[in-house]
């Protein structure tokens, strides 16, 4: 495939990274090559090295991005929100929105995160540990205030991000049920397990 006339750095390195994320989450970050990269982005695989520093660092890419992305959704739709309950729900639309629609995403932030070298496993699990917080504080808060029963905020937060993330698996846009219904269903789930 030829390079396409015209095309810009910036617009070249975002094919590479979406290309990149593609291949990566339907064949796995070890058995895609840069050669195969280069020619679904139309360049020879040395020249890719022109727009990324690696593959390793292509990975790192992408699920940073992702978990970057991931935080600041979970900022905004938690902002000004200061009941507990109100939190958990707006905890829950947002993660089963964001994973419901980014599966390529979600599936090699979770899968490909033993693929990243230490130091970029560190940085991720991080960002990871730091979304997940933000569920444990909502939990931890809905205790104190009496109106969530649990029993270890931490078990509960990984029950329950497990569970939400669940949907990344399953969910298909063409399904018997949408998105709000998913959500719906969900989300009084959640709410049944840790309501007094």
């Amino acid at each position: 495939m030829a390079r396409t006339v015209g095309s810009s750095g910036p617009k070249t390195a975002q094919s590479i990274r979406e290309a990149g994320l593609r291949l990566i989450y339907e064949h796995g970050y070890e058995a895609m090559s840069l050669r195969q990269l280069g020619q679904e982005v139309g360049l020879q695989s040395g020249s890719l090295y022109n727009h990324i520093a690696s593959k390793q660092a292509l990975l790192f890419e992408i699920v940073l991005a992702h978990m970057e992305d991931l935080t600041a959704h979970a900022q905004a739709a938690l902002a000004g929100l200061t009941d507990p309950v109100d939190r958990l729900r707006a905890f829950c639309r947002l993660h089963l929105a964001y994973h419901m629609t980014r599966r390529a995403e979600v599936v090699v932030a979770n899968m490909e995160l033993r693929s990243l070298e230490p130091e970029n496993r560190a940085r991720i699990v991080a960002l990871r540990d730091g979304y997940e917080a933000r569920l444990s504080a909502i939990l931890a808060d809905g205790k104190a205030a009496g109106v969530f029963r649990v029993e270890d905020v931490r078990v509960t937060t990984f029950a329950l991000i497990a569970m939400l993330t669940g949907i990344s698996q399953w969910y298909r846009p063409d399904g018997r049920l949408g998105q709000e219904d998913l959500i719906r269903i969900h989300t009084g789930l959640v709410l049944e397990g840790v309501k007094t």
